[in-house]
Parts: C-alpha cells; sequence; structure tokens
C-alpha cells in the first residue's frame, strides 16, 4: 500500500476543504440572498435593520417554503460538477476531457425545471435527485437557450453548440466556478496523478485550459462576449485561489491574465472597479454603484467587492451580508461571493447558523467529495481498480 507524504496529505486536506467550501458557501449566498433577491435598498433596511440580510429570510418556490431555499444558481453549479465529473469518465475511452459534456448536463437540469419529478429517462444520480425538481426563478436566457437547442427534441441536436443569443446576463458565471477548482499541478505525485493526466505543464496553461473551458460553458446559454469573459475571470479567480494566492495576489493574476484576452474591456473595468471601491469603508451604497448584478459583469465585480471588504477567515457573514444587501440580482451576487470565500477559507470557515440549514447540504457535499475522488484519485475508481461499474453507472462518461 502506498502511503502519501505528509505535506502531500496536507495539501490534500486543504483542497477537498476548498472544494467543499466553494460549494456549500455558493448554496449559502445564494439562499441568503434569495428572498430579497426583487427588494430595493430601502426595504431591506426596513425589514432587516441598517446591517442588512444577516439570516435566513422565508422564501416560497413554486411550493416549496422554508429557510436557506437555494435558486437555480446552485442547481446549475451542482450540474457543472456532474458534469465536469462525468467528462473525466470519458478520458478513459481516449476520447479527452471535452467540455461539450456539460451541454447535455445543463439539458439535464432544464428536465428539473420542466418535469415535476424523475421520469426514469435520466441516467446519473444528481437527475433522480427528486427535491431539484422544483422551478426556482430559473433565468429565461438559461431556459430559452436549452430549450432551443433541442430543437423540438428530448436531446440537444449538437452539445455544445453555442447559443444564439446576444445575451450577457449572469447567468454563465453564477455557475462557473467549479471549472477553476481543477486540482492544481503541486497536489500530484506519480502514484497520485489524478488529473495530472490532461497534461497541464504549468500554472499559466492550468489558468488558459479553465478559463477557455469556463468561456465555452458559459456560450451554451449566453452568447455575448462579455458574458463569456466574465465567466472564464471566475475560474481563474478560483484557480488562482487553489493554487494558494491571497485574494488580493489572485485578483491581480486574473485581471493580468484576462487583460490578455479578446473583448475583456467591460469585465477587467469591473474588476478594476471593485478593487477601487474597496479600498473605502465598506457600504451598501458603494456596492450599489457597481451595478445591480444582472448581468454578468456587474454580478462579479460586486461578489469581488464583497469578499475584499471582509477578506477575512472570522468575517464571511459579513462578507455573505454586503453581498446581498442592495437592489438587484441578490442572489447570484451572493453565490459568486460564496464561491471565492469557500475556495479562499474552505469549509471550516462558514458561518455554522447558515450552513446547518441550507437546502441540498448533503447533495453538494456529496457531489463535493465525488469532484475530489474523480480529480485526484481516479485510478482507484477506474479500470482495474476499485468498484468502476457502479462509479460509471453514478457518472456515466458522457
Amino acid at each position: 500500500m502506498t502511503t502519501q507524504p505528509t505535506d502531500v496529505r496536507a495539501a490534500m486536506a486543504n483542497y477537498t476543504s476548498r472544494v467543499r467550501g466553494c460549494l456549500l458557501s455558493g448554496a449559502i449566498g445564494d439562499a441568503l440572498g434569495a428572498p430579497v433577491e426583487f427588494w430595493d435598498l430601502a426595504r431591506i433596511r426596513s425589514e432587516c435593520g441598517d446591517t442588512g440580510v444577516t439570516e435566513y429570510l422565508p422564501a416560497t418556490f413554486a411550493g416549496a417554503e422554508g429557510y436557506g431555499l437555494i435558486t437555480d444558481d446552485t442547481q446549475m453549479t451542482m450540474f457543472t460538477v456532474e458534469g465536469m465529473i462525468r467528462a473525466s469518465v470519458r478520458v478513459d475511452r481516449g476520447i479527452g476531457f471535452t467540455i461539450s459534456v456539460l451541454a447535455h448536463s445543463y439539458d439535464r437540469w432544464l428536465d428539473t425545471q420542466t418535469l415535476s419529478a424523475p421520469d426514469g429517462y435520466r441516467d446519473g444520480w444528481l437527475a433522480k435527485e427528486t427535491w431539484l425538481y422544483s422551478r426556482r426563478a430559473p433565468g429565461n436566457t438559461c431556459l430559452t437557450a436549452l430549450e432551443a437547442a433541442r430543437e423540438g427534441g428530448r436531446e440537444p441536436r449538437q452539445f455544445g453548440a453555442d447559443a444564439q443569443n446576444n445575451s450577457k446576463g449572469c447567468g454563465g458565471v453564477m455557475r462557473s466556478a467549479p471549472l477553476g477548482l481543477l486540482p492544481p499541478r503541486h497536489l500530484y505525485s506519480e502514484q497520485y496523478q489524478g488529473i495530472g493526466r490532461m497534461s497541464f505543464v504549468n500554472t499559466r496553461n492550468q489558468l488558459r485550459w479553465k478559463y477557455e473551458a469556463a468561456h465555452k460553458a458559459a456560450g451554451f446559454t449566453h452568447g455575448h462576449p462579455t458574458g463569456k469573459v466574465a465567466s472564464g475571470a471566475l475560474a481563474v479567480l478560483i484557480a488562482a485561489i487553489v493554487n494558494g494566492e491571497t485574494l488580493l495576489e489572485a485578483l491581480a493574476t486574473t485581471i493580468e491574465f484576462v487583460s490578455a484576452q479578446e473583448d475583456h474591456v467591460e469585465t477587467t473595468q469591473a474588476l478594476t472597479k471593485a478593487m477601487t471601491a474597496a479600498l473605502s469603508e465598506p457600504s451598501a451604497e458603494t456596492m450599489e454603484s457597481l451595478g445591480g448584478g444582472w448581468i454578468a459583469e456587474e454580478a462579479l465585480a460586486m461578489a469581488v467587492y464583497a469578499a475584499l471588504s471582509y477578506p477575512e477567515p472570522d468575517q464571511v457573514l459579513d462578507a455573505l451580508s454586503l453581498a446581498v444587501t442592495h437592489s438587484g440580482d441578490s442572489d447570484s451576487t451572493g453565490a459568486i461571493c460564496g464561491n471565492i470565500l469557500g475556495a479562499l477559507h474552505g469549509d471550516i470557515a462558514l458561518p455554522p447558523a447558515l450552513a446547518f440549514e441550507v437546502e441540498g447540504r448533503g447533495t453538494i457535499l456529496t457531489l463535493a467529495d465525488d469532484f475530489f475522488y474523480e480529480f485526484t484519485s481516479s485510478q482507484f475508481l477506474h479500470g482495474d481498480y476499485g468498484p468502476d461499474t457502479r462509479w460509471f453507472d453514478r457518472y456515466p462518461g458522457w
């Protein structure tokens, strides 16, 4: 039996905490902001006090009522994770890690918005989770783009085709964080190669792959260049954080990297504006000066501003509160801010009063752990090692 060196075990523990934190904190921010998404700032302060939203408010979606309910932001993020695992499973066939597999995953998500329960048509375990079959205020752009891809049939005619619209809504960036979570190369040894089989040579190449993957995946539903660039930027930011950079270092890396890409101006300007805003005392008024969060670059910038304003592990609730206390798309800015802070601090830093009650916690953490297993130890799940048939039933490679 091969034993991992202590430093590798520590790196793996740190990495899995970041993965779990990113996904769970994104859901927490989503659920915190969902009930106030269409409230103006005056109403938020009237109902929640001057400190803004600091706890879950009751929410109602399509007959579901309760506290900590998630929206389409978290639903689509979960299907992004599932699609990435299935794309990795495909690699054993010699096909390669194909991002168009995520289009198939988003098509399964579309069923959760149009059907009342699983109908047995879909494979894999996530599409059989009955609690997901609840319409959670999905964006019209995502719905219409995915419905158009089907062209009247149950399956898309062509997985991975670009959406035929000019939308730069935040529906692409809100689900892009998982693409930045793929592990950095320094986690591997020869015995623990995981995604090292994808031939990443150095950090720069990793960032480019993650940027391009998120850019392409966002394009399945959002056709405007900025919607795709902002999505790639979030993946780069998460990747830099996972590589061990501080938030400010990761943001500098992101701006420098994205500045070299086509169609970057709106995104890099928004991020630079967020950095400047964070130099002053945090306030909801400053948050609103960055936009409403309905479009991609604004949602990303607002989330970054909140994270920069409260960057410490014991300030996660303050940051999430700032991220959702505004007259705009509060659930999306909260979800993206949660993704950033969870990747930065790990799951240990999440507010227990919010973490315990967020809807779907078991499903989210199961996906996080399965993501970790697939991308760090797939040799024990595939081929001659491990229960490959059951793993492949769980995550079919298409």
